[in-house]
């Protein structure tokens, strides 16, 4: 994503321009790609039936399955188990009622002497992960008097790996649940090797991104291949999970389309060559924040706003000079097209795009949520601020400390983004009045995903070259201000992204419930930065890293069906 996240890039090349600093990034791998994709015939055919399948089977499921979760005289393991399956098979949009009253029980049920490590595990990370609050006191029971946790659980792979789940669902100062991570992770490392599929993959998968960490349909594209293969599942659940992977799927194909040809249309108008052209890898992040088919307008609408601030980022990133950087601010912020003749004339065509397709924007917008666009406009404005702020920084070669850049640059990459992303969210209690009025405030949990974002950025371009134009990083403004070298700066600043993240996990424990919705798609946000950056890469910037999931994510279905 661009949003500020200054790129790692290639070593620079001399290139005509008016900046005279520019850095060429690779050149869209995609292009026009799924402008021309025509699904195979087999499964355009079949689409209205899966679609009267899916909805048969959901009526099964809710009439034979869930009666589990509130069945009294039954474990309440059994409704933890069904909610996580659920959950991870991306099955939960449908059953949220029901889901709901099992989280319920769960709440009355947290622990009893029988449920072994995985139980307990399982269920404390549930609860968290739906904004209930638990106390980590219930893993006590697993301890020694000395602290430890009892020897018999190393080799326990299957609790060891939700030990290891809950545990990153952890606040700030939670001592406990860092050794609980430590214990787990270190005997998970141990046994890998000599584990079989699924769990050697679920293991393997979590070492990487905790659970509590991976994004949602990422997770159910790897656990509807893996479900089958447990003793226990149920193929009528397996079936209605592959129907709706392939039929949001099949909507993700279409707006791609649609956004191809838009994002086309705009990049080859203004013309601005040096900026990445990367709409398949945002839409790719987009639909880490909400796959459902239900959110679709809310999908082309942050995919647009995306674009647009991409161009702007790049603009002041590798492009523009200073004088060019305080008009293009200047005419963003009175946002009116008689501004346009304040631009050099190679910015003139973006303005006016711009303009206009925030006008379209808004009119995609029923009459009693146009109020939404002024949040969004404002945020844009905000980060043209942040992005000439960091572009007289450089120009001045000030060197920021650690602080004054993490003020500037968190705010630059991430948190302007919630009001963009509630934008095109319907009418369902998630993009309320109150939760504009939350994301504009930049609460602790929209702030604290900021960092994480800046963090883990600064990280992957420590790596590898940035621009010659970027400010020092704050991995390089720990180095000088700490006196440590690349390495012990790195580390040093992955652990104040674990903070973060323990600053995001408490924020979603003490806020209004009525927010928790908007909140979880700020959760959901962050989560695709983790792959994004994952080993200290950028694959966003890069994007042939992400190749393979693109091709998984919108080109396998789940399972080809006939008549």
């Amino acid at each position: 994503m661009a949003t500020g996240m200054k790129a790692a890039v290639k070593q620079p090349e001399d290139v005509n321009g008016s900046g005279g600093d520019d850095v060429p990034f690779d050149p869209s791998m995609w292009r026009d790609y799924f402008i021309t994709y025509t699904a195979p015939l087999s499964q355009a055919r079949t689409e209205e039936w899966m679609r009267a399948r899916a909805e048969t089977l959901t009526g099964e499921v809710r009439r034979t399955m869930l009666d589990v979760a509130g069945d009294a005289n039954d474990d309440s393991s059994a409704a933890a188990m069904l909610v996580d399956t659920l959950e991870r098979l991306g099955l939960d949009g449908h059953f949220r009622q029901e889901i709901g009253a099992a989280m319920g029980r769960l709440c009355r049920e947290v622990a009893s002497d029988r449920d072994d490590l995985h139980t307990v595990a399982l269920r404390f990370r549930l609860l968290r992960q739906h904004g209930l609050r638990v106390s980590a006191d219930v893993f006590d029971k697993f301890r020694e008097g000395s602290g430890d946790f009892s020897p018999s659980l190393r080799n326990d792979s299957r609790g060891l790996l939700s030990l290891y789940n809950a545990a990153h669902t952890a606040t700030p100062n939670e001592a406990s649940l860092n050794y609980a991570i430590a214990f787990a992770r270190r005997h998970l490392e141990a046994m890998k090797d000599e584990l079989t599929p699924p769990m050697a993959k679920q293991v393997s998968r979590a070492l990487d991104i905790p659970l509590p960490r991976f994004p949602r349909r990422h997770e159910t594209m790897n656990y509807l291949a893996e479900y089958e293969k447990e003793d226990e599942h149920n193929s009528m659940l397996l079936e209605l999970a592959r129907l709706d992977f392939d039929l949001a799927r099949s909507l993700h194909l279409k707006e791609l389309k649609t956004l191809s040809m838009w994002w086309r249309e705009l990049y080859d108008s203004v013309k601005l060559s040096y900026a990445r052209d990367r709409l398949v890898e945002s839409y790719l992040w987009i639909c880490g924040v909400f796959h459902e088919e239900d959110y679709s307008r809310a999908r082309i609408m942050f995919a647009k706003f995306f674009g647009l601030l991409s161009l702007m980022d790049d603009t002041y990133d590798v492009h523009a000079t200073l004088d060019e950087c305080f008009k293009l601010n200047e005419a963003i912020q009175r946002w009116d097209e008689s501004a346009v003749s304040i631009l050099p004339k190679y910015l003139r065509v973006f303005y006016i795009k711009l303009l206009n397709n925030f006008n379209e924007l808004e009119d995609s917008l029923e009459p009693h949520e146009k109020y939404r666009i002024s949040y969004t406009r404002n945020a844009f404005k905000l980060s043209s601020e942040y992005y000439l702020r960091e572009a007289k920084w450089s120009n001045e070669n000030y060197a920021p400390s650690f602080a004054e850049q993490l003020e500037v640059s968190s705010m630059s990459s991430y948190p302007l983004l919630a009001p963009a992303m509630l934008m095109g969210v319907g009418d369902d209690g998630v993009a309320t009045a109150e939760a504009f009025e939350w994301a504009a405030a930049v609460p602790d949990m929209i702030s604290a995903s900021g960092e994480v974002a800046r963090f883990l950025n600064d990280i992957a371009s420590h790596v590898v070259r940035k621009s010659k134009k970027d400010v020092p990083s704050t991995v390089e403004c720990y180095m000088a201000e700490h006196g440590m070298d690349g390495e012990a700066a790195v580390a040093a600043v992955a652990a104040l992204a674990e903070r973060a993240w323990r600053t995001i996990n408490r924020a979603f424990l003490e806020m209004d419930p009525s927010l928790l919705p908007a909140a979880r798609l700020i959760v959901n946000l962050t989560k695709m930065l983790e792959v994004i950056y994952l080993g200290g890469g950028d694959v966003y910037t890069f994007g042939d890293g992400l190749k393979g999931l693109i091709s998984s994510l919108f080109l396998k279905p789940a399972i080809v069906y006939t008549q």
